[in-house]
C-alpha cells in the first residue's frame, strides 16, 4: 500500500474512532504539501467540517494529535493551515520503505487484474514509407500498451495494414506508367521508399492534369465534370468569389483570418472536383473497381508492390522496437464490413440513395450523414473498420479496444462507435479513440503527396549522427570499443527521439526539432540516461570493493534523513502512483516528466552527498540503497517509454 493510501486509511480510521464519522478512504482528499508549507502530505478538511460541526483549526489539531499518537511509525509531526492538515511522514517510514524495496526489480508493477486491453497502433498505408508522424504513433501506441501491462492488464498489440483502397491504386497506376519495371532489387531502393516515390509521382501527375481544369473552372467552363457535379462546383465557385470580396472588406485581422480559412476550404473542394475529373484519377478509381472484382493482373501487381512495402516496414519496425501480437489486413476485413453494411440495411440502420450508395443518418446524434459504401459497390475506409471491430472482438474479447490515431480522425471514430452501437455489436462500448496531435516541422505540416514528409529511416539515421557528434563533442568516447560506441550512439539517438515525441501530452500538436532532443543538460532522454549511467558506475565501483549492499546491516540502525535523501526517496515511492496516473490519462508524458524529475533529484543528491565515503557505515548503506532503487525506477520508467538505458556514457 502506497503512502497516500496509508494516510487515507489512517485518517478514515481516526475519524471513525474519534467522532464515529464514517467515510470511505477513497473519498478523503490527500495532496502533496505545497512547497511553501512544512510537511509532506496534506489532508483537506473542508468536507468533514460541516458534518462534525467543528472549526477547521480545531478539527485539524485534534485529528493531527490522533494520527501522531496512533501511527507513530507513519507520522512525525503536523501543522494546520486554515482547512488543511499538513502531515510530516516519519523518517522510519521512508527508510523502511527503502530497505524493503531497494532490491525489488519489479517495484511499481502491479499484479494481473484479469482485464484485457487491445491497443492498435501504427496502421500504415501500404503506398508509402513510415514518416515522422508514424513514429509518434508507434512510440505512443507501444508505450501505452507497456503502461497498461505494467498496471496488470493483459495486453494485445495490433496493427491494421491499410493495404487496399484508392491510395494504393494511385501508387500502382504511377508504377505501371512511369517505373519501366523498376524493383527494389534493380534500383537498390528500400521497398517502401520505392512504392512511396510512385505515390508522390502520382500526385505530381495529378496536379499537372488538374491545372488546366482549374483554369477552365475559373473561366466558367465546367464541361470536364459530369452533369450531376456541376451544380456543386458552381456553388463552390460562387462562394469563393463572395469570400474573396469579403476578405478585401474585412474590418480586422480576426475576421479576415476566419474568412481566409473558409476560402481555403472552398478552394480545396474545387481542387477535389478537378482531381476527380482527371484521366489519371479515373484510371485509379477504375483500378479499385477491378481490384474488388478480383481482376488477376491487378491483384498480382497489388501483391507484388505490397510485398516490397512490408519488407521495408519490417526493417523500420525492428530499428524502432515496434512489435505486434497480430497484424490485420484491410483487404480481409473490408469484406466483413460489406456484409455488415447489408446487415445494417436489413435492420434499417443504413439507407440506400437513388444512385445506389449506402449511408447512415447521424443528424439526430449531432453529426451528419456518412457514406458507408460507394455507388459502384466499393467499400470506403469506415467499412473495413466496422468489420475489423467485429473481428477483433471475436478473436480476443477485449474489455477495451484502443485506437491510436491522429486527431484529424476524431470525427471518423465518433461515427465508427455510433455505427457499432446502432448495429448492436458487442465490441461497440469498448471502442476508445486515443487521439493525438500531429507532429509538424518548423516549416509547417508534412504532405506525403507533395513529398515533403520527414522519412522515418532518414530521421533515425540523423538522430544517430547527432548522438555521435554530441558524444564526441563532450569528449565521452574514451574506453569504448567501436562496437560499443555504435550501440551507444543508437541508444542515445533513438532514446532522444522517443523521449522528445513522448514527453508532450498526446492531445497537443508538436513541432519537432532534432537538435533539441539530445542535450546532456535539457529535458531529454540523454539527461536521464546520463544520470542512470552515473548510478551504475557508483554501484559497479562498490561491487568491486565489497560484496555489495549488506541488507542485514541496513536494518540495525535507522539513520535520520537529510533533505535531499528524503526528497529522492519520496519521489521514488511515488512510482506506482505515477504509473496508475499515466494509464488513467493514457499519457506516457506523465512517466517522461517523472523520470526527468527523479534524475534531477538524484543529480542534486549526488552532488551534495558522498556515497563511498559517507559519514557513517549506515549512511553509506542507505545511500547505496537509494542508488539501487533509483536505477531500478529509471530503467523501468524509461523502459516503458521504449528507451534503453546505457550502463556507461
Amino acid at each position: 500500500m502506497d503512502i497516500i493510501s496509508q494516510i487515507r486509511s489512517a485518517t478514515g480510521h481516526s475519524l471513525l474512532d474519534s467522532y464515529q464519522y464514517h467515510i470511505a478512504p477513497e473519498d478523503i482528499q490527500v495532496n502533496e504539501t505545497k512547497p511553501e508549507f512544512e510537511g509532506d502530505y496534506t489532508v483537506v478538511l473542508f468536507s468533514f467540517v460541516k458534518s462534525l460541526k467543528k472549526s477547521p483549526e480545531a478539527l485539524g489539531n485534534e485529528l493531527g494529535q490522533t494520527l501522531l499518537k496512533g501511527y507513530p511509525h507513519l507520522f512525525a509531526a503536523f501543522n494546520v493551515i486554515k482547512g488543511f492538515l499538513n502531515l510530516t511522514v516519519s523518517d522510519i517510514y521512508w527508510t523502511t520503505f527503502l530497505s524493503n524495496n531497494q532490491a525489488n526489480e519489479r517495484f511499481g508493477l502491479r499484479e494481473p487484474t484479469g482485464q484485457k486491453v487491445m491497443v492498435e497502433y501504427s496502421s500504415p498505408n501500404t503506398n508509402k514509407p513510415l514518416h515522422l508522424g508514424h513514429l509518434r504513433n508507434n512510440f505512443l501506441g507501444w508505450s501505452v500498451a507497456a503502461l497498461y501491462k505494467a498496471n496488470g492488464y493483459d495486453i494485445v498489440k495490433t496493427c491494421i495494414a491499410n493495404d487496399r483502397g484508392i491510395h494504393i491504386c494511385k501508387s500502382m497506376i504511377a508504377w505501371k506508367r512511369f517505373a519501366n519495371g523498376a524493383t527494389p532489387e534493380s534500383t537498390g531502393i528500400k521497398g517502401d521508399h520505392l512504392v512511396g516515390d510512385y505515390y508522390v509521382k502520382f500526385g505530381e501527375e495529378l496536379k499537372k492534369q488538374a491545372k488546366p481544369l482549374l483554369e477552365a473552372f475559373e473561366k466558367g467552363d465546367d464541361s470536364a465534370v459530369n452533369v450531376a457535379t456541376r451544380p456543386t462546383l458552381q456553388r463552390h465557385l460562387e462562394t469563393i468569389s463572395k469570400l474573396e470580396t469579403e476578405i478585401l472588406k474585412a474590418p480586422n485581422d480576426k475576421q479576415r483570418g476566419s474568412l481566409e480559412e473558409k476560402l481555403k476550404t472552398e478552394k480545396a473542394e474545387v481542387r477535389e472536383i478537378a482531381d476527380s475529373a482527371t484521366e489519371i484519377m479515373k484510371a485509379a478509381q477504375q483500378m479499385l473497381v477491378d481490384w474488388e472484382a478480383g481482376k488477376p493482373d491487378v491483384i498480382e501487381l497489388w501483391r507484388t508492390m505490397n510485398s516490397w512495402v512490408y519488407a521495408g516496414f519490417d526493417e523500420t519496425y525492428k530499428r524502432i522496437g515496434s512489435d505486434f501480437d497480430k497484424i490485420y489486413y484491410e483487404s480481409n476485413t473490408y469484406i466483413l464490413g460489406k456484409q455488415l453494411v447489408e446487415f445494417g440495411l436489413q435492420k434499417g440502420v443504413f439507407f440506400k440513395k437513388d444512385d445506389g450508395s449506402v449511408w447512415i443518418d447521424l443528424e439526430a446524434d449531432g453529426l451528419d450523414q456518412k457514406i458507408v459504401q460507394r455507388k459502384d459497390g466499393t467499400a470506403v475506409y469506415i467499412t473495413q473498420d466496422i468489420g475489423l471491430a467485429v473481428k477483433k472482438y471475436e478473436e480476443y474479447k477485449a474489455d477495451q479496444s484502443i485506437y491510436v490515431v491522429g486527431d484529424e480522425q476524431n470525427y471518423h471514430f465518433k461515427v465508427l462507435k455510433l455505427i457499432c452501437q446502432k448495429l448492436e455489436l458487442p465490441s461497440a462500448d469498448g471502442i476508445y479513440h486515443l487521439s493525438y496531435g500531429m507532429v509538424e516541422l518548423p516549416t509547417g505540416r508534412m504532405k506525403t503527396r507533395e513529398g515533403t514528409v520527414v522519412d522515418a529511416d532518414d530521421l533515425l539515421d540523423e538522430m544517430i549522427r547527432e548522438a555521435e557528434a554530441k558524444t564526441k563533442e563532450q569528449g565521452k568516447t574514451e574506453g569504448f570499443t567501436p562496437e560499443e560506441l555504435k550501440e551507444l550512439y543508437e541508444t542515445i539517438g533513438l532514446g532522444g527521439l522517443k523521449f522528445f515525441l513522448l514527453r508532450v501530452d498526446p492531445k497537443k500538436r508538436m513541432v519537432f526539432n532534432p537538435s533539441e532532443s539530445i542535450d546532456l543538460h535539457g529535458y531529454t532522454a540523454t539527461f536521464i540516461q546520463y544520470a542512470y549511467a552515473r548510478i551504475r558506475s557508483v554501484l559497479r565501483k562498490e561491487a568491486a570493493q565489497s560484496a555489495g549492499i549488506p541488507p542485514a546491516q541496513a536494518a540495525t540502525v535507522e539513520p535520520s534523513l537529510l533533505p535531499l535523501e528524503k526528497k529522492l526517496i519520496f519521489n521514488l515511492e511515488r512510482y506506482p502512483a505515477v504509473l496508475a496516473q499515466a494509464v488513467a490519462e493514457m499519457s506516457p508524458s506523465v512517466v517522461a516528466a517523472y523520470a526527468f524529475e527523479v534524475a534531477q533529484t538524484f543529480n542534486s543528491f549526488y552532488g551534495a552527498h558522498k556515497i563511498a565515503n559517507a559519514e557513517t557505515p549506515e549512511k553509506k548503506i542507505m545511500r547505496l540503497e537509494i542508488c539501487q532503487l533509483t536505477a531500478t525506477v529509471l530503467q523501468s520508467a524509461m523502459g516503458l517509454l521504449g528507451i534503453r538505458m546505457p550502463e556507461r556514457m
